[in-house]
């Protein structure tokens, strides 16, 4: 199967002709941090009586949601995995090596014709089985990022629309062309992407209203923006996805150098019952049921470990403990990464759903959630430890080396590690150091004292690409002005 035909690239320009200069502009915006609250421009919206479109129906149930990127094995896995959903990632769990970009669009056109198969260079096969197939819903890349490999009007692809107009122009045709969209700040990026689906579907003759696209709530901005994007998007709109880590990435982004009450203590002591997150998990569920859109939780890290049972019942455990809140709070389903797990919420949801696909119909008239209690970020308690300096330190290099090598996806101490959970890392970091946060050992945290754990961890962890990730670390973490997405510098050395 060719990938860049002349017809694909020539859909893919048209894209660009019409819509990469909003897309510069809204990026430039972003660099305008204005205090954060609900809009009183769009406070029509808000008022106002509407739904988004009917979910079509091979998204109506929802309960079960499997990740992964779009390696040829893992696609079987997802495939073969039970679950309703896949998510097909172009993004945060995918490398942008040229090679992913166009093998993932081989993967996803024989994924949706259920043609795909794979040997290993060690001779095992891999193929479909009998079925049912998980709907397959693709993730793009966020706006910010460019693709080098192709030029139009002389500039950079955006990787966006490229990752998007590939998928569309070659599988459209079969009628479910479904998206995840990533990374958004505001209802204006949102309107772009209704611009960019509506153009799309003139170009290849396609229904409007044919695309269905679910947002990912995890900027800081777009939490006070849900039902704003809902609007925007709500010819095409299937419902907002609560992208926790992302989310705690925006937060510590957005108030780096806010002062100490928007410190967040280490991450893996944030968890989605401290109030803050209530507040937005809750206010993204009475959102979505309120417009007739899903509602759909997020990503446990937690994996289970076939050669160490203890390291499994762990992460059951935490899994089922976090998929019996969403369910009972009012999500329409959740994510996994691992196709251990798929049994696992798909047993929590069915206890809560019975035989209705979702449960859009249980509204939440109850939850007030004001901007206060989205910003009440010393309500997490914890605080920033030894421990959790010298994990993020850990976690951040580990995971760069693994991206920097092609995979975007990597397991790290038993829990799936993407870009968001490494820009967590090195985020906190800077902000530790800007703050001049004293640690539970009663060390300030320094550019040296992070230096010093950087040396350690490089000299302990093995692999091609380890001094490379080290430096790198050190360039995002430690620079005196903030890099707004460490995947922007890593690009530029694959």
């Amino acid at each position: 199967m060719q990938v860049l035909t002349d017809e694909a690239l020539e859909f893919v320009a048209k894209l660009h002709e019409a819509h990469a200069a909003r897309r510069d502009e809204l990026l430039a915006l972003r660099k305008e941090r204005r205090p954060l609250g609900f809009l009183a421009e769009t406070q029509s919206v808000r008022d106002g009586e509407w739904q988004v479109a009917q979910a079509p129906q091979p998204l109506q149930d929802r309960r079960v949601e499997i990740t992964g990127p779009t390696e040829r094995k893992m696609t079987i896995n997802a495939l073969n995995s039970g679950a309703k959903v896949w998510l097909a990632d172009l993004e945060d769990a995918n490398t942008p090596h040229w090679d992913n970009v166009v093998q993932g669009q081989v993967n996803l056109y024989e994924a949706a014709r259920g043609t795909i198969e794979f040997t290993s260079p060690e001779g095992k096969h891999y193929s479909l089985k009998g079925g049912p197939y998980p709907t397959i819903v693709v993730r793009p890349r966020g706006w910010h990022l460019d693709e080098r490999n192709l030029q139009f009007g002389g500039k950079n692809a955006v990787g966006a629309l490229v990752d998007f107009g590939l998928h569309f122009f070659h599988n459209a045709e079969l009628g479910k062309p479904y998206y995840y969209l990533p990374k958004m700040e505001s209802h204006l990026e949102a309107r772009l992407w209704n611009d960019v689906f509506t153009t799309a579907q003139k170009l290849k003759g396609v229904p409007h209203g044919t695309i269905r696209a679910t947002v990912l709530i995890e900027t800081i901005p777009a939490a006070f923006q849900m039902e704003e994007i809902l609007y925007e998007l709500r010819d095409h709109a299937s419902g907002l996805n609560a992208g926790r880590w992302d989310y705690l990435f925006s937060v510590i982004k957005y108030f780096r150098d806010a002062g100490a009450d928007y410190v967040l203590p280490d991450r893996n002591s944030v968890t989605m019952t401290a109030p803050f997150m209530r507040a937005y998990t809750e206010l993204l569920v009475k959102t979505c049921h309120k417009r007739g859109a899903f509602a759909m939780g997020g990503m446990a890290a937690f994996i289970p470990n076939r050669r160490d049972p203890e390291v499994t019942e762990n992460a059951l455990r935490k899994v089922r403990e976090d998929k019996t809140r969403e369910a009972n709070d009012g999500f329409d389903g959740s994510w996994v990464a691992h196709p251990d797990l798929v049994p696992v919420c798909r047993e929590i949801f069915d206890g809560v759903l019975g035989d209705k696909p979702n449960q859009v119909d249980k509204q939440r008239p109850e939850v007030e959630v004001t901007a206060e209690q989205l910003l009440d970020f010393k309500s997490a308690g914890g605080a920033a430890t030894r421990a959790g300096l010298e994990s993020a330190v850990d976690v951040g290099v580990r995971y760069i080396a693994s991206w920097l090598g092609g995979n975007g996806a990597a397991a790290i101490h038993n829990l799936m590690e993407d870009a968001a959970t490494a820009e967590i890392s090195r985020s906190q970091i800077w902000q530790w150091i800007n703050n001049k946060v004293v640690l539970d050992d009663g060390t300030q945290v320094t550019p040296e004292a992070v230096r010093e754990v950087l040396g350690r961890v490089g000299s302990q962890v093995e692999g091609p690409h380890v001094a490379a990730a080290v430096e790198l670390f050190e360039q995002v973490a430690l620079s005196e002005d903030f890099v707004d997405f460490l995947t922007l510098p890593a690009y530029e050395r694959i």
